[in-house]
């Protein structure tokens, strides 16, 4: 799964520690083992039709188990919100009713004799699932966990479609179907779904057949021949276009809403060759028989990896303009199919052990990143997702976490960001060939079975024949990362430099880290490989002509804070003779905290993130307006082939309000990239202000991104009663971000302008629906931004809206 929701804990921090100090504890006595296994699942079998009326799932399931070992002569399932009608055993053809006894939750049932290990049995139900009178808490990566979604059941709302998709993870399909709901459980499947005729359905394995029935309906029946845990069953039902791929003859097939169709193979064409860089890598061919990816409205997360069925949330939408500035949705897209080897393949015995799936579908992302765009492109991202986990105050958090306040609470930072940097170094410690040697022992020794961290251990101790439990205690078992303060000292007389590595971390733990440190001398460059394991390491080096530069952590795999205080001549000769982008980008950080002139080099950078990097920080430098500076992002602004360098060049330009530019604002708006038009949108506005609605509403009716957000601004700015059907609008379908919460404060002063009480209460509702739409546990951490937009509206509109507000905002 693919969590989209980090972010509302990383922008509130201050919030979620205070938050933490007043929880209840208990909790951290509770130890969170894997699920005892008194019976396995053997196969499911489902007949189900849908109500759309009164959004309920009639179900008729034959579920067969067995015991695990010891006999037994009752079983307990789980079964959320349900109504039970029939509950019997099969024998043959025939039914024969069991007692049970039923919480709403779960069902206990008394089999009607005792079952030893391997005998099977298979049990009969007739229910009603009723996913809209169930109340579970979701998390920050699955905002609700109903299992079973009714999208516009009833066709009330104009412009959305009607659909149905289910959501497993955590233990949200026992909703909708009896089963064992833990990850240790593994399942073969059917299912025949009954539909409205119009509508095509997706589900796991294999379409095998349909049936047009006499009433409108049609029964589709889709078989799965191999076992996977029931959080990964999948239905999806809609009036969708099907675009197909193939690899090696697989069905490839990517779901869209009709109008989406002309861009489906832009943004998933990609796959097939994904799933051969993976299988190559991992040296185990894509082990299902498709691979379908469906988009869904209103998608409580991002996207998840429902074997051979991966459901997107609306972002993965694009548009040729859109795409302009590179697929944005390529390394969620990668992350979903890593999945169906870590996570469908090999699953979680347990959510304490979710970094066996997260950390691996977070880590699919570098590697695609590295074969597909790059190495500098690959480190960019895996920067950013170590500041994501550095900034989510994790630090207490352990990897594989045995006691949690809840099963949601796994999917944070730690088991996806840390985790995956976690496996960038144990890549680097090994080595290519044995960590994916490693990766395809732990596949293939485990595969269709549950696996945990300790596996993947045996895994790599069995390949490397080395001892890698201090790399576990430290890294999976254990919490936390090192701070490092680094100082430099030469002693030109004796010919030896001296390297003082300090862990400034709080507390007693000090970090094992196996580096390579390189040491330059002209054009030569000498490594040495060494292990940091001391509060203090000191490290020499002989030289006959001092350094020019000793760069601690050559590699840059360090998941780690560092104080590095080379001087200014060490960073000059770094950016130019150190090829590794954090190498360039600590660099070009260094200059810009010092105002040299030197940072002006990342212009001329080979890698786009570092020119843009680089014409960020000059425009907070005294060098901002530097005639040669100008002139050279004036060059990148009409001639730079990479969409964001150019917007990111004229962005820089439009700060400077320097007229002689408007040429290329001219000529940038109307350019294919939503990013360049809208920064060559800003730049019009700013030199003929009065003109400005004018050309927003100009450029309003083909909006999304960074031009969607120079119009917004604009019209939120200047805009009159007639434009609040575009606003609310954008408002409405802007995705679920703190980039939204930004926009909310802006929307509330457009609010606060309007005479129609009616649209202004509208607009209320699109607020106080999006505050709704954050999951409980971060809600408050941005309520105080939520209430203080209401309250300028309150103010401006006085006590019929304060009291609209109060009653609406709870």
């Amino acid at each position: 799964m693919k969590r989209i929701l980090m972010l509302f804990s990383i922008a509130a921090l201050p919030f979620c520690v205070i938050a933490q100090k007043a929880e209840n504890n208990d909790w951290k006595r509770i130890f969170r083992e894997s699920y005892p296994r008194t019976n396995d699942l053997v196969h499911t079998k489902l007949d189900v039709r849908f109500d759309y009326d009164k959004s309920y799932l009639y179900g008729k399931e034959w579920l067969t188990l067995q015991p695990h070992f010891y006999a037994t002569d009752s079983v307990l399932l789980d079964a959320k919100g349900m109504e039970i009608k029939e509950v019997a055993i099969m024998k043959g053809a025939t039914k024969t009713p069991l007692k049970y006894s039923y919480d709403g939750m779960q069902i206990n049932i008394k089999l009607d004799k005792t079952y030893k290990a391997n005998e099977k049995y298979t049990l009969y139900f007739d229910y009603v699932s009723k996913p809209n009178e169930i109340e579970v808490a979701g998390s920050a990566a699955i905002t609700d966990a109903k299992g079973l979604y009714f999208i516009n059941p009833k066709g009330e709302e104009k412009n959305k479609p009607t659909q149905i998709w289910t959501q497993g993870e955590t233990e949200a399909n026992s909703v909708w179907m009896v089963t064992i709901d833990k990850p240790n459980q593994k399942s073969t499947e059917e299912i025949t779904m009954t539909v409205p005729a119009k509508y095509v359905t997706l589900s796991n394995g294999l379409l095998i057949s349909k049936k047009v029935n006499t009433d409108g309906t049609r029964s589709d029946y889709w078989k799965m021949d191999l076992p996977h845990a029931p959080y990964l069953f999948f239905m999806g039902v809609g009036d969708f276009a099907i675009t197909k791929d193939t690899y090696k003859g697989k069905e490839v097939s990517y779901y869209t809403e009709k109008s989406q169709e002309p861009f489906a193979r832009k943004v998933f064409g990609n796959t097939p060759e994904m799933m051969k860089f993976f299988s190559e890598k991992l040296g185990v061919e894509f082990p299902w028989q498709k691979y379908a990816q469906i988009v869904g409205r209103d998608y409580v997360s991002g996207a998840m990896e429902n074997t051979t069925a991966t459901l997107h949330q609306e972002s993965a939408y694009q548009n040729n303009r859109q795409l302009a500035d590179g697929n944005a949705w390529e390394e969620t897209i990668a992350h979903e199919l890593f999945h169906q080897w870590f996570g469908d393949y090999v699953t979680a015995e347990s959510w304490s052990n979710l970094t066996v799936n997260e950390s691996f579908a977070n880590y699919s992302e570098y590697l695609w990143d590295e074969y597909k765009y790059g190495k500098d492109f690959a480190d960019d991202h895996n920067f950013d997702d170590m500041q994501g986990y550095i900034s989510s105050g994790s630090e207490s958090k352990d990897l594989v976490r045995y006691r949690y306040a809840d099963k949601e609470d796994m999917f944070d930072a730690v088991s996806y960001n840390k985790g995956g940097r976690i496996l960038h170094m144990l890549r680097n410690y090994v080595g290519d060939d044995a960590f994916f040697k490693s990766l395809n022992n732990y596949l293939t020794t485990n595969k269709f079975k549950a696996g945990e961290a300790a596996q993947l251990r045996l895994a790599f101790e069995e390949v490397t024949g080395k001892d890698m439990n201090w790399f576990w205690n430290q890294w999976y078992y254990g919490s936390g990362h090192p701070k490092l303060k680094i100082d430099y000292s030469y002693d030109d007389a004796a010919g030896k430099a001296m390297v003082t590595v300090a862990q400034t971390q709080k507390g007693d733990k000090i970090f094992k880290l196996p580096i390579a440190v390189d040491v330059y001398s002209g054009t030569d460059k000498k490594r040495y490989n060494v292990v940091l394991e001391n509060k203090i390491d000191t490290l020499y080096f002989n030289y006959s002509k001092r350094p020019d530069l000793i760069n601690v952590d050559g590699d840059k795999i360090l998941l780690a804070e560092k104080t590095d205080n080379k001087t200014e001549e060490n960073f000059i000769y770094q950016i130019k003779n150190a090829k590794n982008y954090l190498d360039r980008k600590e660099a070009i950080d260094f200059f810009a905290k010092k105002s040299m002139p030197e940072l002006a080099k990342g212009l001329y950078d080979k890698y786009s993130g570092i020119k843009i990097l680089t014409i960020q920080k000059l425009g907070a430098s005294s060098y901002k307006n530097d005639a040669v500076v100008l002139e050279e992002i004036a060059s990148l602004a009409t001639k730079s082939i990479d969409k964001k360098v150019k917007a990111a060049a004229i962005n820089y330009l439009v700060k400077n309000g320097d007229a002689k530019y408007l040429s290329i604002y001219q000529s940038g708006v109307n350019d294919s990239s939503y990013s360049v038009a809208g920064a060559a949108l800003k730049g019009l506005v700013a030199l003929d202000a009065n003109n400005a609605y004018t050309l927003a509403k100009k450029f309003s009716s083909d909006a999304k991104g960074a031009l969607g957000a120079a119009v917004n601004d604009v019209l939120i700015n200047n805009g009159t009663e007639a434009d609040f059907d575009y606003l609310n609008t954008k408002f409405e379908d802007a995705p679920l971000s703190f980039e939204k919460i930004q926009l909310t404060n802006k929307y509330a002063d457009y609010l606060a302008k309007l005479n129609d009480l009616t649209k202004v209460k509208k607009g209320i509702d699109a607020i106080i629906n999006f505050r709704n739409g954050i999951p409980e546990q971060f809600r408050g951490n941005v309520d105080g931004s939520f209430k203080a937009a209401l309250a300028k509206i309150s103010k401006a509109k006085g006590a019929e809206i304060e009291a609209y507000i109060n009653a609406a905002f709870k």
